[in-house]
């Protein structure tokens, strides 16, 4: 990416209406070259297709002007979900580096078709596909629709998502340090209905991740999409810190906080020291 990953986080938009040309060539092969190569901190392989949707029945309701997709499928296990989360917005971002629009679809997609054409198998899931292409002048009538009713363009403010030692302190952003910058740009993560699962508190050298169950996004056969999303804002928070510079790794070392029953602890980051 020549532009820098907090540019590219703060100027992205989810896109579902496009202007109806073709990808160009130069640009298809740099994403496809990217793909191959969108990895995780968590190790777990992720594969990704470029599907016409023509070639293969796909639709959505919600997107005009596009043939073509991107959609992926990881086997199931812990971690998977925040390892899918992670390396399909590694991959959204540089697709918004090029010009190429996107937006992550779960619930909007003709899901037997793509996991069809995805040859998705029992021990499998494929939780989100993606349109890709050029983004049109204007949006479309129900885009904006639906960008108002789940008021796409807000967040939760920095002090409601994220806490200094345990959840009964809120963390001003002069107060993170090195993570400052990290934790807004995983701050302004898209996430399904705009939910905003992500929690975090900072111990020093260390970030421990949490997610806050919304009621009304439960488990289904797709996985916990909520964790997906969080692997959006790790991506974001991770992609932030080694563009400055900073060092560090995932690891599983719950601190065992207190917290409310829709708070469970997923990850923490910790610098090297």
């Amino acid at each position: 990416m020549n532009t820098s990953v907090m540019d590219i986080i703060r100027k992205r938009k989810s896109v579902r209406t496009f202007n109806g040309a073709p990808l160009r060539s130069e640009d298809r092969q740099k994403l496809e070259a990217f793909l191959k190569t969108a990895d995780n901190p968590f190790d777990i392989p992720i594969e990704f297709r470029i599907l016409d949707a023509k070639e293969y029945g796909l639709s959505s309701p919600v997107i005009i002007g596009t043939d073509a997709y991107v959609a992926a499928k990881v086997s199931r296990g812990p971690q998977s979900e925040i390892a899918f989360g992670y390396s399909f917005e590694k991959f959204c971002l540089f697709a918004a580096s090029l010009g190429v629009g996107t937006v992550m679809l779960a619930a909007t997609i003709s899901r037997s078709a793509f996991e069809k054409a995805m040859e998705v198998q029992d021990t499998e899931v494929m939780p989100v596909a993606s349109p890709i292409g050029y983004p049109a002048e204007k949006q479309s009538v129900r885009e904006k629709m639906m960008r108002k009713g789940i008021k796409a363009d807000m967040r939760l403010p920095f002090d409601s998502l994220f806490f200094e030692n345990s959840f009964a302190q809120r963390l001003n952003p002069e107060s993170a340090g090195i993570f400052q910058d990290a934790l807004e740009m995983a701050r302004l993560a898209p996430s399904a209905g705009n939910k905003q699962p992500w929690r975090a508190v900072v111990c020093g050298d260390k970030v421990h991740f949490y997610e806050k169950k919304a009621k009304a996004m439960q488990n289904n056969s797709l996985g916990d999409i909520q964790k997906v999303d969080i692997g959006i804002a790790l991506a974001h928070f991770d992609l932030t810190l080694k563009e400055a510079g900073v060092a560090g790794r995932f690891v599983t070392e719950d601190p065992g906080f207190e917290t409310d029953d829709q708070t469970a602890y997923i990850v923490t980051y910790e610098t090297h020291q």
